[in-house]
């Protein structure tokens, strides 16, 4: 379990960390969201003891300065080439390997798990991203850490590298481990996911399950296709004062306010012909820019 309480942090006047306290369960994969500049890369640095500030982090318990083997109980990768530039990527692992404690022959292991043992003596400033990535989760995954932090660790990789970032670190969870990523591609993430933490300029918009903040943040709709579509709507209305009816350019209706069910009973009780009633559940995405809107710290202008 992580707990971290009044998380904060300021530079000059600006304030990046607002107090910001979450929890962080085991044997769930937890999505760390919130718009460029939302302070979730400092957030990380301050749990990890990284950056000054104020507030606690506590990882079972412990604060991660107190925690005598870290390597070896929290895996954390904040930059996708934090690595020296000349050293190959199987010594800069045996370094760090030798630095916690940890046996090298967990040195293959993990490059043979990431997809990189063909690479191993190669150096990575010839990697690419994608390949930097899988080099950072091979030293998170080093010390065979009950706990990762990761930031951003989908930037780089290809469709087949997403794919099975997902499935690795839903698997890994699934192990009983306590797993905080940062994202961008809420696609991914709603795959990904089970719990979220979303944050806006440094504070907490919300923290839960990921379906809960889809539920907060949006409204179910239900589309509506009748050759009746005129007094389908009237009669809905008639059965609910507050319904929200918009009509499409192909002649549908968008409802909400109104479950499917109710819809199908009401065309049913006045002779209406419906030809299809299909509920459209927002998308995490959806809930995001919602949520987020205010938040949003880098506006583009509209094109003209």
């Amino acid at each position: 379990m992580i707990t971290a309480t009044a998380l904060h942090k300021r530079y000059g006047d600006r304030v990046a960390v607002d107090r910001l306290s979450f929890e962080v369960r085991p044997g769930v994969v937890t999505g760390f969201l919130g718009p460029n500049g939302a302070g979730k890369s400092t957030t990380m640095r301050l749990m990890l003891g990284l950056d000054h500030g104020g507030g606690e982090t506590l990882f079972d318990g412990r604060r991660f300065t107190a925690i005598r083997h870290p390597a070896r109980e929290i895996g954390a990768v904040l930059e996708a080439k934090a690595f020296h530039p000349t050293r190959s990527a199987r010594n800069h692992l045996l370094m760090l390997a030798a630095g916690s404690g940890i046996a090298a022959s967990r040195t293959d292991e993990v490059l043979e798990f990431v997809g990189l043992a063909d690479v191993a003596h190669k150096k990575p400033r010839s990697f690419s991203l994608g390949m930097a990535q899988r080099l950072g989760l091979a030293q998170a995954l080093l010390g065979d850490p009950a706990t990762l932090i990761l930031d951003e660790p989908a930037n780089g990789l290809d469709p087949h590298g997403i794919h099975w970032l997902r499935d690795t670190l839903k698997s890994l969870a699934d192990e009983g481990r306590t797993i905080l990523v940062s994202s961008h591609l809420l696609s991914e993430m709603s795959l990904m996911a089970d719990e979220v933490v979303v944050i806006g300029r440094g504070s907490m918009i919300y923290n839960g399950i990921v379906d809960g903040f889809v539920r907060e943040f949006t409204h179910a709709t239900v589309l509506v296709r009748s050759p009746e579509a005129d007094r389908l709507s009237h009669a809905l209305r008639r059965a609910v004062h507050d319904v929200d009816i918009h009509v499409l350019d192909d002649g549908a209706l968008r409802v909400s306010g109104m479950p499917m069910g109710d819809i199908g009973e009401v065309a049913y009780r006045n002779n209406i012909m419906v030809r299809e009633l299909t509920a459209r559940t927002a998308s995490l995405e959806d809930a995001f820019i919602t949520a987020t809107a205010a938040s949003e710290e880098y506006v583009a202008g509209g094109v003209e």
